[in-house]
């Protein structure tokens, strides 16, 4: 809950509706018994109001309880286990107005049944905690379900970044300077920036950032590479354009105090991004890539450095850009990371538009399919290289086929890990209609899994583990068939 009065109003209304109910009442007999309207019956009920005292002895008398009954803040028996629910990081943490429920109403559902309901609720956290997932990525899925809910498209931001370009006459373009920016941060927002030694301070030699409030100084690792600064700071003045005070403090997270900074730190990397690449010419120039008659990758990445040196950005510009303005509703984006003198494949940022596409991460530390032309690229690629490729990717199982492009290439701030990073688009009769190289002899259809202990290619020449998950599948549908057999025998 965010307050106390709202707990006081809640547990009120609760013990109202209890009351009621253990009489058989609906809302218009206890209007008509107090002389209170059932409007303002309802929004005590919803913990909208609080009754003053006059009124409070009135419901009491009509209902044959005490006054202690309805403003003790103790719950009874029956009650007693929806108190864990109104107190919990559910109602603290979740903003459920982002997805369209209203608070009142949900808490109204819950009341019904609160024993069950919490019941539910300990079910969801033993499993999160059987498979390790803690508040930091619970989090970051509502985060995820927030995006796609609105096709990871949020055109009132995609207008206040022109709006800011206009007034500041800057050219959305791969050739915006860091310069500009920093001078416009400094100017308009009395921000101090200062290139910072953080090798000295030990385990803050990856920080890219840290922004320190009390001063409105910004301090920018001296490692970064160009377009990294440019990013920092044209995030630096989305937080500000969008007047964004609840942020985190450094570039990668070290820790959050609330889901809000990690809506907020969305909301300022997708102005970075509007910012540095230009919404009306990656409509143009990617719809005149989708009419090329041959897959080429060297026309991906000339697609992509005309727009920006950072494969990633361009990448997750692509998803805010595909769905709402050519069409393609049906993608998913995925950055993996391999790091070091390490096979271990993991998949580091996902985004799925419209559903669930078939390649996704998975917490049970499986293998993902080494077939994905993101891994085989990460495989493959070399000291200080950039590889792009794309293939068919068939999903047997599911009978689903993508077409899904890769670029891999060192991941310029770190210990020697490489990243690759992946679009897919659903192929179906809309998306086949709209890119012509989805024919060109170049593209090899490559049927796929999504992790090896999932996966029923029998043939796989880079199979990294048995299909155990698969086999237990079979092997309770065997049961079940053989238990019907049983059945049909006897009977």
């Amino acid at each position: 809950m965010n307050s106390d009065s709202d707990f006081i109003k809640t547990v009120f209304g609760l013990k109202l509706k209890q009351q009621r109910q253990k009489k058989n009442w609906s809302l218009q007999d206890l209007a008509v018994k107090t002389g209170l309207s059932k409007s303002y019956l309802n929004e005590i009920e919803n913990g909208k109001k609080y009754p003053k005292h006059d009124k409070i002895i009135q419901l009491s008398e009509a209902l044959n309880c005490t006054f202690d009954d309805l403003v003790s803040t103790k719950l009874d028996k029956s009650l007693a286990p929806f108190n864990e629910i109104l107190q919990s990081d559910f109602f603290k943490e979740i903003p459920l107005d982002l997805f369209g429920i209203n608070k009142n109403n949900l808490i109204s559902i819950i009341s019904d049944a609160p024993k069950k309901v919490t019941a539910f609720i300990n079910a969801l956290i033993e499993i999160s905690q059987n498979y390790n997932l803690g508040k930091e990525r619970f989090y970051f899925a509502v985060m995820r379900s927030f995006q796609e809910l609105y096709d990871n498209y949020f055109p009132e931001i995609e207008e206040k970044v022109v709006l800011f370009a206009e007034e500041n006459q800057l050219e959305i373009s791969k050739n915006l300077q860091s310069d500009i920016l920093e001078d416009i941060l400094t100017e308009k927002f009395n921000y101090r920036i200062q290139s910072e030694d953080f090798e000295q301070y030990e385990t803050l030699d990856k920080l890219r950032s840290l922004f320190v409030p009390e001063k409105k100084l910004l301090l920018l690792n001296r490692k970064l590479e160009p377009d990294q600064k440019t990013f920092i700071l044209a995030k630096e003045i989305g937080f500000n354009v969008l007047e964004l005070k609840n942020r985190p403090n450094t570039y990668s997270w070290l820790d959050f105090g609330s889901f809000e900074e990690i809506l907020n730190n969305f909301y300022a990397s997708y102005f970075a991004g509007a910012l540095l690449i230009s919404k009306e010419k990656t409509i143009e120039k990617t719809s005149e890539f989708f009419l090329e008659n041959n897959w080429k990758p060297k026309s991906f990445e000339n697609l992509i450095e005309s727009f920006t040196n950072s494969p990633e950005t361009f990448y997750y510009r692509l998803t805010n850009i595909l769905s709402s303005e050519l069409g393609i509703k049906d993608l998913f984006y995925l950055c993996l990371v391999k790091k070091k003198d390490s096979d271990k494949i993991q998949i580091l940022k996902e985004l799925h538009l419209n559903h669930q596409q078939a390649p996704h991460a998975n917490a049970t530390n499986e293998h993902y399919c080494r077939r994905w032309i993101a891994v085989k690229n990460l495989h493959l690629l070399k000291e200080n290289e950039t590889l792009t490729d794309a293939q068919i990717s068939h999903y047997k199982d599911q009978g689903f086929s993508y077409l899904v492009i890769s670029t891999s290439q060192k991941n310029p701030f770190s210990d020697g890990s490489n990243r690759s990073y992946c679009l897919g688009i659903l192929l179906n009769s809309q998306t086949i209609k709209k890119i012509n190289f989805i024919k060109s002899s170049a593209l090899k259809t490559i049927n796929v899994g999504v992790t090896c202990e999932s996966c029923s290619i029998a043939d796989c020449e880079v199979r990294q583990a048995p299909p155990t998950r698969l086999e237990k599948e079979h092997f309770n549908s065997s049961m079940k068939n053989s238990i019907e057999r049983v059945r049909k025998d006897i009977l």
